[in-house]
């Protein structure tokens, strides 16, 4: 006859486990952990470590640093916890694997916020692209064309965009066939740096076109 007990194991889950009278090995129940993981010798089940806070932390001594920063030192955790329930706020495991462990006195609730509102800003600015302006005449000469084509290549090798615009006086719109001939050769010689993401676009008395930095080939 097989009989059916449930074994605790420290900081796991408990298993079912067959035990066989005879002294035949030992199996677990199907669904468990199977033939991978733990006792198989393969990859461990990660789980996700909770932050304990307040009464979710069991262990009985624990160094404690209060919300200004300051050691209180080694504390019985029930002591902890009722100088952070005095002072209105709440006791937060920090470093679990230290020995003590050690928790902060500290509002919690702010704290998340604080550290979802830093996440969030932080993913926008990682997808935020600046776009710079640099701007020519039908006129321009070459000293000045030479000096803006590199603010151009600069812009684009630190990753922003660049929007180049050719701004027209009077006549000198008639001439636009030249004009667009001029920045075909500024496309020309900065290929290497970035490409048009569009055709050149007409606003007003003036003529634009967006230019991306290229993407860098990873070595």
């Amino acid at each position: 006859m097989r009989l059916t007990e449930r074994l605790p194991i420290p900081g796991r889950t408990i298993v079912s486990v067959f035990f066989v009278p005879c002294g035949g090995p030992a199996r677990l129940w199907p669904g468990t952990w199977g033939g991978s993981g733990f006792f198989s010798g393969g990859t461990p089940i990660k789980s996700n470590r909770v932050t304990r806070v307040n009464r979710m932390i069991r262990i009985p001594r624990v160094l404690v640093v209060d919300e200004e920063g300051e050691q209180l030192g080694v504390l019985e955790t029930r002591e902890a916890l009722a100088i952070a329930e005095e002072r209105g706020l709440d006791l937060v495991e920090v470093a679990p694997t230290a020995r003590p462990p050690v928790c902060r006195i500290m509002d919690y609730g702010k704290f998340k916020y604080e550290q979802s509102k830093k996440a969030r800003k932080a993913r926008q600015a990682s997808h935020t692209v600046k776009v710079k302006t640099v701007q020519f005449r039908p006129k321009t000469d070459d000293h000045d064309y030479e000096f803006k084509k590199k603010h151009i290549v600069s812009f684009l090798e630190a990753g922003n965009k660049v929007k180049v615009v050719m701004r027209f006086r009077g006549r000198e719109f008639s001439h636009i066939d030249l004009a667009l001939v001029f920045l075909e050769n500024l496309v020309d010689e900065i290929e290497e740096y970035g490409t048009p993401e569009s055709r050149p676009q007409r606003e007003g008395r003036q003529i634009s076109f967006i230019m991306a930095p290229k993407k860098k080939k990873e070595v």
